[in-house]
Order: C-alpha cells, then sequence, then structure tokens
C-alpha cells in the first residue's frame, strides 16, 4: 500500500493564506451574528430591564407571548400585509421587467427611473409617502377633490393601512425588478426562434418558455420578499407606530416597543426568537413546495 505524500510547501502555504483570508469573515460571524443570537437566546430566559440585574425565569417570556393578545394581533398584522405584498410585489415587478427588457430607444433611462427607489433610504421614503398619504393635504386626495371624489384616510384607517404599505413596498421593490430583467436577458433567444417556427405567438413564449425560464428566479425573490415582510419595522415605525388601534403592529415593531419602550429585554428577546422560527419554518416550507414547480436547466425541477 502506497503512503500518502506529505503537501508540499507550495500546498501548505495556499492553504495558511486561505485560512487567513477567510479569517475576517469567520470572525466577523463569531462576533457579530452567532455570539449575539446565542446571547438573545440566554437572554431570552432572563427577566431584564437594562437597569436592575438580570432575574432567571426560564421559559415564562415564552408562556407569557403566547397568551398575549398583542401578539396574536401583530402575528395576524404581519401574516396579512405578507399575503398581499408579496403577490403585488412578484407579479408586478415581473411584468415592469417584462416591460424593461424590451429593445426600444431610451430603455436605460426607464431602467434607472424603476431602480431608484429602491436605492433611496426607507426613512426617507416613508416621508415622502407619508405626504402622499396624507388625508389633509396629500397627493393623493388632491388628485380625488380635484375629480370630484370623496377623500381618503389611507395610512390612518384601520381598513386601509396595511394595503397602503403593500402598494409602498411595490414602489421600492427596484431590486427584484433588476434581478428579474437580468434573469431575462439570460434565457435563450433559440428557444423563442424555435417556438416561432413552430408558429408559438407572445402569449404561448410567455407561458411555455419565459415562466418556466423565470422560475428560479421567481423562486429567489418569492423567498426574499417573504422574509422582508415579516420582518417589515421603519415604514410602522415611522408612518403610523403600530396605528390606528394596533392595525399596522408588525412583530418586528412589537419586539422593538417591549425592548426599548418598555424596556422588557427577555421579553422581546423571546419574541425576537418566535419570529426566527416562523422565518425559518416558512422559508423550509418554500424550499420544499419548489420541487413541484421550480424548473433548472441543469435537470429538470429541482
Amino acid at each position: 500500500m502506497k503512503k500518502k505524500k506529505k503537501p508540499g510547501y507550495l500546498e501548505r502555504s495556499k492553504t495558511k493564506w486561505g485560512y487567513i483570508f477567510i479569517a475576517p469573515g469567520i470572525i466577523g460571524f463569531l462576533c457579530f451574528s452567532l455570539f449575539p443570537m446565542l446571547y438573545s437566546l440566554f437572554l431570552s430566559t432572563m427577566e431584564w430591564n437594562i437597569i436592575s440585574p438580570m432575574k432567571f425565569v426560564g421559559l415564562r417570556n415564552y408562556s407569557i407571548l403566547f397568551h398575549d393578545s398583542l401578539t396574536w394581533k401583530s402575528l395576524g398584522v404581519t401574516a396579512l400585509y405578507t399575503l398581499i405584498t408579496v403577490p403585488l410585489v412578484i407579479v408586478i415587478t415581473f411584468m415592469i421587467a417584462m416591460l424593461l427588457n424590451s429593445r426600444v430607444k431610451g430603455i436605460s433611462i426607464f431602467r434607472t427611473i424603476f431602480y431608484i427607489p429602491s436605492i433611496i433610504p426607507l426613512v426617507a421614503t416613508s416621508a415622502i409617502w407619508m405626504f402622499i398619504y396624507n388625508p389633509t393635504y396629500g397627493f393623493l386626495n388632491g388628485v380625488l377633490r380635484a375629480l370630484g371624489l370623496p377623500a381618503q384616510k389611507y395610512i390612518y384607517s384601520t381598513s386601509t393601512v396595511i394595503p397602503c404599505l403593500a402598494v409602498m413596498a411595490v414602489w421600492c421593490a427596484g431590486n427584484t425588478v433588476i434581478i428579474y430583467l437580468a434573469g431575462l436577458q439570460g434565457v435563450s433567444r433559440q428557444l423563442y426562434e424555435a417556438a416561432e417556427i413552430d408558429g408559438a405567438g407572445k402569449l404561448q413564449n410567455f407561458i411555455h418558455i419565459t415562466v418556466p425560464m423565470m422560475t428560479p428566479i421567481i423562486f429567489y425573490n418569492m423567498v426574499m420578499t417573504v422574509i422582508n415582510c415579516l420582518q417589515t419595522f421603519t415604514q410602522a415605525y415611522i408612518m403610523t407606530d403600530g396605528g390606528p388601534a394596533n392595525s399596522s403592529l408588525f412583530f418586528s415593531l412589537l419586539i422593538y416597543k417591549n425592548a426599548f419602550k418598555y424596556q422588557k429585554m427577555g421579553y422581546a428577546a423571546a419574541l425576537s426568537w418566535v419570529l426566527f422560527v416562523i422565518v425559518g419554518i416558512l422559508t423550509l416550507v418554500l424550499f420544499a413546495t419548489s420541487r413541484t414547480w421550480v424548473y433548472y436547466e441543469t435537470g429538470g425541477d429541482d
């Protein structure tokens, strides 16, 4: 039996420098991701208001949150927002990307226009939409009054606040449009040419070529949009503060209020872990169901 050769100096040097180059990333992950997560799990078993010493309470925080009406209210608000926003973002941004994939003069200008909202800080975006939705001097009600139609309350009404925030989310989805556009430009033109030879029209090309070839991109955008919706915070914090009547009290906003407004750090940590579990479960469900509809060129369905 032949003995394995010991790695030479060059191989050992490559290995050493490889570890050196990945060390910053590993250290950053340990210090700024893994340790805070583990510490928050420890904190979720404590009663702590930042000022007083910690007091171990075991799983009491988890027991309280499951019997807290605000927990279920915030979960319902977050679920409703996700159910409205995800289909809107996925479908509308896909249609916009289809238009931006056209070969017309000046198309790069339109691509830039649709992408700009996604790079504006969310705080500034929230301020803009607060003006648009303002029931007294807002842009939308100004248009309605000019048309002789009754003004609306928008984010100041319990029935319309979530749909209004969903519309705002679509306006901010420039990143999703760009990802779709990159995917559309990666679809082989030979497929369309072959379909045209067989007599396929634009609608048939869209259904049988564009959509199947774009399913991996659609799936990626769906997962990211769901996660972003479940973590919605800034819009609600700045525009509504959870109102009116807790109708926009997102789960992340509830965590923030318990941590920094009521100084219930242990309870807020427990809420954070509940959100982490929900996000993890939904992501796993999406990956499991993707096997039935996501197409990959390398080997059929995933």
